[in-house]
């Protein structure tokens, strides 16, 4: 009777590992460069700092628009600013006037 013999082989035991390497590369590679990974956070993070200077900067705008509304208020209302609101909206002035021409804000 003949008895064939088999020569154990080793796949077996690196199927475990090949996995793990498969599954480990899978995951690192979206930890870098993934929706939520490091060079997404560095993305977010320079996008962060330029919102922030803007919101600064209409903040500022706010600020001065509220002071001048502050004037027009019954009760606080001047009369050199009801004067300079009149002659910029109707575009008027006297002949004997000097007229500065100022570039507006934001342009």
């Amino acid at each position: 009777m003949w008895t064939r013999q088999h020569k154990k082989r080793n796949t077996g035991a690196l199927i475990v590992p090949a996995i793990a390497v498969v599954f480990l590369s899978y995951f690192g590679f979206h930890a870098f460069n993934g929706e939520y990974g490091i060079y997404s956070k560095h993305q977010l993070e320079g996008r962060v700092a330029v919102l922030e200077a803007e919101l600064a900067g209409v903040t500022a705008t706010r600020i001065e628009l509220e002071e001048r509304v502050k004037l027009l208020h019954d009760g606080t209302l001047e009369k050199d600013m009801l004067d300079e609101h009149a002659r910029y909206s109707l575009n008027l002035a006297l002949p004997d006037e000097v007229i500065i021409m100022r570039p507006v804000a934001g342009d």
